[in-house]
């Protein structure tokens, strides 16, 4: 039996394969032990906890530490066996590679996860994630590209040449996309600051609609007419934006004219009777009504309230039946309403 376990292959002897071999299998078996048992319980106190952030690192560590470690053991068990330096070489650039890759993984789901945790516990609506989902990617990108300069400092190469060809390059592609960057900044300033999001009706410029998306590079509006609107974030940034989402109310203004030939008593009472129409009708809170002007044709009546939403539609039903229960009132207490004209005297020689 032991004649049969020294014999040699590719320069190591049969008992050394069934060592690394069985190495693996324990080593297997060990650490779906530890998952069962250490995981589990790590699992449960998370769960536990109000804090929702050790449920992400958790879940982390679950699906991508165990397999780093494994792979790592395994490594080391390997290198029990006699194998060719060239061999060698091969095996240390995949176990650094597939651990690279893992790490990299790990922290971008780790991050991901807990920004969405966070958002959750925010209150924020889920638009929000979806705009995060940008500037997720710019830290993926960076971080696998950070994860492949280790990579290659630990295959020996030297990096320093690396990053300096990339800091001259860097510059030149910055040169040559100012635009893009700008852009890009922007849309940091856009999600942070939240001068609107997704849905909000703005007025940008000469320009108006709800905002459809918020990309990386441009924002798209839905005009009134239909068309949508494609603004590059940097000018939207700098322009002056109306964001008609945040009224809690609406203020209208609006004047009414009467004729001359109106009794003054009418005339002292028309404030009052505009005062009662608008505190009867709901969502509405009077600020002021007062004769205004005597102008060339008509008596003037100055009237200011508020509508206490912010839908556009609703304030325009609620100025609608405002205008027409005046006309109704008017027409009852028989008050006309003044329109340009004018009245001719001649004079009999």
């Amino acid at each position: 039996m032991q004649k049969i376990l020294d014999t040699i292959y590719w320069g190591n002897s049969l008992e050394k394969y069934f060592i690394v071999v069985g190495g693996m299998f324990l080593t297997w078996i060990l650490l779906r032990i530890i998952k069962k048992i250490a995981v589990k319980k790590l699992q449960k106190w998370a769960a536990n906890t109000t804090n929702q952030f050790d449920d992400v690192l958790v879940s982390a560590f679950d699906r991508f530490a165990v397999p780093i470690v494994y792979l790592i053991l395994n490594y080391y068990l390997i290198q029990l066996l006699t194998i060719s330096t060239k061999a060698d070489k091969v095996l240390s650039v995949a176990v650094s590679l597939v651990t690279m890759i893992f790490v990299v993984n790990m922290i971008n789901y780790a991050l991901y996860y807990g920004v969405k945790t966070y958002m959750d516990i925010k209150g924020e609506p889920s638009e929000r994630m979806k705009q995060l989902t940008g500037i997720l990617t710019v830290l993926k990108v960076v971080f696998w590209f950070l994860g492949i300069l280790f990579l290659a400092s630990n295959l020996g190469y030297d990096i320093t040449t690396i990053i300096a060809g990339l800091g001259v390059g860097g510059i030149a592609i910055a040169l040559a996309a100012q635009n893009i960057l700008g852009d890009l900044f922007s849309y940091f300033v856009i999600f942070f600051d939240k001068p609107f999001e997704v849905g909000d009706f703005v007025v940008v410029g000469a320009e108006q609609g709800a905002i459809e998306k918020i990309g990386v590079k441009t924002v798209r509006i839905r005009s009134i007419s239909g068309e949508q609107l494609i603004m590059p974030n940097s000018e939207i940034v700098k322009a002056t934006i109306k964001n008609f989402k945040r009224l809690e109310k609406r203020r209208k203004i609006f004047s009414i004219g009467v004729t001359y030939d109106t009794n003054p008593l009418l005339l002292a009472e028309i404030p009052q009777l505009i005062k009662d129409i608008i505190n009867n009708t709901t969502d509405t809170e009077l600020i002021r009504c007062h004769l205004l002007s005597f102008a060339d044709s008509s008596i003037n009546f100055e009237i200011v309230y508020f509508v206490l939403s912010d839908d556009f539609i609703k304030y325009m039903d609620i100025h609608q039946e405002i205008c027409l229960a005046i006309a109704s009132c008017f027409k009852e207490k028989q008050i006309e309403f003044a329109f340009p004209s004018q009245t001719i005297y001649l004079k009999n020689n």
